[in-house]
């Protein structure tokens, strides 16, 4: 992280990728301690500089992430917004979770997932909405400029 700073990045995200392969008590002993430790390192070196935590597959234990000492909780697709901000509160700032599949849908589909994502994390401007984990092998490109389109047009 620290690297990618110091040649240019603005923000940055660090990824557990292997949570969903993890228990509670497992994310507790192993990731937690290595994923605080880096995001402290972090902070420490560039504290002006944004740290975003993602744990894929994580959101079955988001009340253990609050204390990440990260500027942001990424939130993958299984988790409802809604639920989520419930478990993190308010304060939290969280960015997420559209289900990569629904780029597979409708025009309308992709349009009302945008703004319900939007109104469940506290409306417009109160979240960073992206996808609850990447654009999935053959999303049709229309469809992300749907979504894009969308997350700018909505106000709420």
């Amino acid at each position: 992280g620290c690297h990618q700073i110091e040649n240019g990045a603005q923000i940055i995200q660090v990824f557990e990728s292997w949570a969903h392969q993890l228990s509670p008590t497992g994310f507790e002993q192993f990731a937690k301690p290595a994923a605080k430790k880096a995001i402290s390192i972090i902070k420490e070196r560039h504290p002006d500089v944004p740290v975003i935590y993602f744990a894929n597959g994580g959101s079955s234990y988001l009340e253990l992430q609050k204390d990440m000492g990260c500027d942001m909780v990424c939130l993958d697709w299984a988790i409802d917004m809604a639920q989520a901000r419930k478990i993190l509160g308010p304060d939290v700032p969280v960015s997420g979770n559209l289900d990569p599949s629904v780029l597979f849908g409708t025009k309308e589909q992709i349009e009302q997932a945008v703004r319900d994502c939007i109104d469940k994390a506290g409306g417009p401007g109160c979240h960073l909405l992206n996808l609850g984990h990447g654009v999935m092998q053959g999303t049709p490109e229309e469809a992300v400029k749907w979504l894009v389109d969308e997350v700018k047009r909505y106000q709420g």
